[in-house]
């Protein structure tokens, strides 16, 4: 695989990540954050984050960026809903 072939990774920030040796759960949360600020506008994060994690997560078991793409992918995925408290009127 080469550095630049993922659309949703063409600084190839996952790539080097999942190169590096010695990286911490830290770094790879600070990498995942630079890798959604710097998302195209027109793709689908939850889209683009499900190929990364397909790419990469079974090659590399134990990986600490598989811990924080499947918790990213989790939160894209979970439905947020609003609750509405009601008051007590006495």
């Amino acid at each position: 695989m080469q550095k630049y072939s993922l659309e949703g990774d063409p600084r190839g920030l996952m790539y080097e990540a999942y190169r590096m040796e010695g990286i911490t759960s830290q770094d790879c949360r600070s990498i995942f954050f630079d890798w959604a600020l710097g998302l195209k506008f027109e793709l689908d994060p939850i889209k683009e984050l499900t190929i990364i994690y397909n790419v990469y997560a079974e090659k590399n078991p134990g990986h600490p960026m598989n811990k924080v793409l499947k918790e990213g992918l989790s939160k894209f995925n979970s439905k947020t809903t609003r609750r509405r408290r009601r008051r007590n009127r006495d």
